[in-house]
């Protein structure tokens, strides 16, 4: 069973205590990469030459404000460079000297060198033409004298230096992305260049062995005989070996999430004192093809220098899924070569000996044939819920570290937790725990176990849920129904509680201590029907009409009902056949194992019995109205009754 240890198995530790070599910190990349963006940046924020229009420039050319214009092919623009002069024309030069006193102080673009030449020529006709109108011969010869046109001239020089920079510092910063990534992946493989396709184990050897033993493991008595055989081979060899007997190459446990596949695999390492290889099937599955298979043979090559030794591979599932179901037909799945590869190293040509593998699942079923031949894993261990026995042996391992009251009763718990696994008993401690500190206490008391059972089994308490008198009173009949008919029927569970109070998503609820059945018969079923329709009946029996707050005992119903009778073989039309497929590989198809004649016959048989057990709970209900109607009221005066009420109400059950 799952229990909480104090302890945890710690990663390798590096016995030799060297100064760790000063690698090249990530984060410098980052630093980088924000100093080139601020660098880009200023440089893009810097204020170069402001852009002008041919109406601008027609006005520098009238106020004889250019010294030069300079036109750069490369980059398809001309820059004007302003004469001395040009300060005392206009406030808008001034702030071009102002930016760049040297110039260019403003940029205009071009199409054509050539006529954008001819532009500023006519620009210059036509305001010789406007300054020389109305003067004498003598005043236009002086100004022509003083007259010099605008010096244009071409630079075609490329500048190979910005355009280099520009296209090779994005190619950098990719590059340094691209190493400094490789570089941590595969930092903790050795630092060489590809190692993705190293086993991502991690071993515990004598150094950091698992605290956990077989003593730290309560209710799994069967589970643990199997795997102690495997413990004691590995410490006594030659006791098996002189007789001619091999130890089994690989062990299956199988069981439902939480019953301590894991734990029990740390407690085989804490035991066996052997090394022990612990990864998950998660492990394999890569992106990058072939790299599952390549984990595979290097997990089994360091296993086999260790030997003797155990790999523990937990949701093996994930790789070990039966090959053929691909939904793609014909596509190449990563996850198949991995399992060809792990069944190659498990019973291939070469030998493992000494490695023994274990591996853990809850999907047993959907797990490959060619997986769980013998010679691969020779056993599949069953690790089940516990039952009463067993849940009492858990929670007095989990119990160990808490402060309890008095009147604390294990077997009390034990019984009232059916179907709880390891791991749920461990919760139930734990928020027993987490209870009574919220409520200032000095020990857990025996009703904070009990909330905290009601909380995991119902759900957390939801009072402020708006609920009108008429809905309130509705449930309180409904719950009351399930209390009165499973009180008088025989082989019902015993009431424990019925509360009004909404949990989850549900209004109200009824607590029952069901008794530990192997085998299930025929009334008893019927039985179990008839209590989980008691709150319907009650509502029908009372008010006439039924309401829509039957949803899950309606879901219960069915579900037993079409057990009974497709499963169990419990039905006198149907007979004695089962359509039951425990394989699983029936779970999805889109056809069934009986004809449609046998499907309505079907139908039809389930809804005569869940009828037969409606109909008797409302005789019952009927025969106890005065009854029903004191629980019920006594139900929304206290929200919270118990089977003492009950008894005291309706008497002892007619056992």
């Amino acid at each position: 069973m799952s229990q909480k240890t104090s302890r945890k198995a710690q990663p390798p530790v590096n016995n030799n205590p060297q100064k760790k070599k000063g690698g090249f910190n990530f984060y410098w990349f980052y630093g980088i990469v924000a100093l080139g963006i601020l660098l880009v940046g200023m440089f893009g924020m810097e204020q170069g030459p402001k852009k002008i229009g041919s109406d601008r420039l027609n006005k520098m050319v009238r106020d004889h404000a250019i010294e030069k214009i300079v036109i750069v092919k490369q980059k398809e623009e001309a820059r004007i460079f302003l004469n001395s002069n040009a300060v005392n024309l206009d406030s808008d030069y001034v702030k071009a000297f102002e930016i760049n006193k040297n110039g260019p102080h403003y940029v205009i673009e071009i199409t054509e060198s050539a006529d954008f030449k001819q532009d500023v020529r006519d620009m210059e006709m036509r305001a010789y033409r406007k300054d020389t109108i109305g003067m004498d011969a003598e005043a236009k010869a002086a100004y022509e004298e003083n007259f010099t046109p605008v010096n244009i001239s071409v630079d075609n020089t490329k500048n190979w230096g910005s355009g280099l920079i520009i296209w090779l510092f994005p190619m950098l910063l990719i590059f340094l992305f691209f190493f400094l990534s490789t570089r941590s992946m595969t930092r903790g493989a050795g630092g060489q260049f590809f190692n993705i396709g190293r086993s991502k184990a991690q071993l515990y050897d004598k150094d950091n062995q698992p605290s956990v033993t077989f003593q730290d493991v309560a209710g799994l008595e069967g589970a643990k005989e199997e795997v102690v055989e495997i413990v004691d081979f590995l410490k006594n060899p030659k006791k098996y070996t002189a007789l001619g007997g091999k130890i089994p190459k690989g062990a299956l446990l199988v069981g439902p999430p939480g019953t301590g596949k894991t734990l029990l695999a740390r407690a085989v390492a804490g035991e066996a004192k052997v090394p022990f290889f612990s990864l998950s099937g998660s492990d394999f599955v890569e992106m990058f093809v072939g790299v599952g298979a390549s984990r595979v043979r290097d997990l089994f090559k360091m296993a086999k220098e260790k030997a003797p030794c155990i790999i523990f591979i937990d949701e093996i599932d994930a790789i070990g899924r039966a090959r053929g179901r691909n939904a793609i037909s014909g596509a190449n799945d990563e996850r198949e070569n991995t399992l060809n590869q792990l069944l190659t190293e498990m019973d291939g040509f070469s030998t493992n000996a000494g490695v023994i593998i274990l591996a853990a699942t809850n999907r047993a079923d959907i797990l490959d044939s060619a997986l769980l031949r013998a010679g691969r894993f020779d056993r599949q261990i069953h690790v089940e819920l516990p039952d009463v026995e067993e849940r009492k042996a858990i929670f007095g391992v989990h119990i160990r570290p808490l402060k309890l009251s008095k009147d604390v009763d294990i077997e009390a718990f034990s019984k009232q937790t059916p179907g709880f696994s390891g791991a749920d008993i461990a919760n139930v401690c734990n928020e027993a725990a987490l209870i009574a500190a919220r409520n200032n206490k000095k020990e857990i008391e025996k009703s904070d176990f009990l909330a905290a059972i009601d909380r995991i089994i119902g759900g957390l308490e939801r009072r402020s849920k708006i609920i009108s008198p008429e809905e309130k009173r509705v449930i309180a009949y409904h719950e009351a129904g399930h209390a009165i008919v499973s009180w008088m029927l025989r082989y019902a569970s015993p009431l424990v509680k019925v509360t009004i109070v909404p949990r989850g998503k549900s209004l109200g609820a009824a607590w029952y201590m069901p008794e530990e059945r192997q085998i299930v018969n025929t009334d008893q079923m019927m039985d179990e029907i008839a209590a989980t329709l008691g709150g319907r009946a009650a509502e029908e029996v009372v008010f006439g009409k039924i309401s829509t707050g039957a949803l899950n005992d309606l879901e219960k119903v069915t579900k037993q009902a079409y057990a009974m009778v497709k499963y169990y073989g419990l039905n006198a039309k149907i007979g004695n056949l089962s359509y039951f497929d425990s394989t699983g590989q029936s779970e999805y198809a889109f056809t069934h194992p009986y004809s449609e004649k046998t499907a309505q016959s079907i139908d039809e048989e389930v809804r005569k019995l869940v009828e037969k057990a409606y109909g008797n709970a409302t005789e019952i209900l009927k025969a106890h109205q005065e009854q029903l109607s004191q629980l019920a009221e006594l139900l929304l005066e206290h929200e919270v009754i118990f089977s003492e009420d009950v008894e005291r109400i309706c008497g002892p059950r007619p056992l």
